[in-house]
């Protein structure tokens, strides 16, 4: 059974048009309250984006899915990934044509599911967004072609029992290989949450990581890079840059 899909909740700048979109996607079984931290974390860093936390379309009461099926077995899950990816796709289309913004201008951000369906999304789009932040996802299946306009960056507690840091990693092999740009940070002692550490990072990646596609028009192509750090002593990189420009 699947209730009747809540409208999205949107946040935006307290004045002006928005200079980006943030598209929040909570987990699997949750809503967009799973995600409050970091939307708090978004807002802080980029006063001026539109932030929207959509409900998943499957589901009852606030125990919202994205996928049509509940656990579904590992073959179905893939297919069902991919058709929740498309159809996220055109939502953020819509929201993009609705506020006069990019593909380069958004920014796809998951928990767990919704990770992986954000993944699907940008590679079901070239040029959906210039950013796509993934916490703690279990991955439907190896992308066969990285997004050429997306840069990916994968946050993931390494003692993560739901979704293996390993897989996190395998993806993170696999998209450098395919000429990906994508970037994989690790906190040691940190499960399969939304945790402060995976937050500061996060915005950490948004305000002081140059795309590879920037990079290689200046200096050539980057070393990929892999993060790992203790959550208890703070992110494994700091910086004081500005929010509020594009995130290209």
């Amino acid at each position: 059974m699947t209730d009747p899909r809540p409208e999205p909740l949107i946040i935006e700048p307290s004045s002006g048009a928005p200079a980006q979109l943030f598209v929040v996607l909570h987990g699997e079984s949750a809503a967009p309250d799973q995600v409050l931290h970091l939307v708090a974390a978004i807002r802080q860093a980029f006063p001026q984006a539109l932030i929207v936390q959509p409900y998943g379309p499957f589901g009852e009461g606030l125990a919202r899915r994205w996928i049509t099926r509940p656990d579904p077995d590992a073959e179905a899950y893939v297919g069902l990934v991919t058709e929740a990816g498309i159809a996220l796709a055109g939502e953020v289309r819509a929201w993009q044509r609705s506020h006069d913004l990019r593909g380069q201008q958004t920014a796809l951000m998951g928990f767990s599911e919704g990770a992986a369906v954000a993944l699907e999304a940008v590679c079901a789009d070239r040029g959906l967004a210039g950013r796509a932040l993934l916490f703690s996802t279990r991955f439907a299946t190896l992308p066969q072609v990285a997004p050429a306009q997306t840069t990916l960056h994968l946050l993931h507690g390494a003692a993560d029992r739901v979704a293996p840091v390993d897989q996190a990693q395998q993806v993170h092999g696999h998209l450098a290989e395919l000429g990906g740009d994508a970037t994989l940070d690790m906190a040691a002692n940190v499960g399969h949450e939304l945790h402060d550490a995976l937050i500061r990072q996060a915005i950490v990646r948004l305000q002081n990581y140059l795309p590879r596609r920037s990079w290689e028009a200046v200096m050539g192509a980057p070393d990929a890079q892999v993060d790992e750090y203790d959550a208890d002593s703070g992110t494994a990189s700091d910086g004081d840059a500005e929010g509020g420009g594009t995130l290209h």
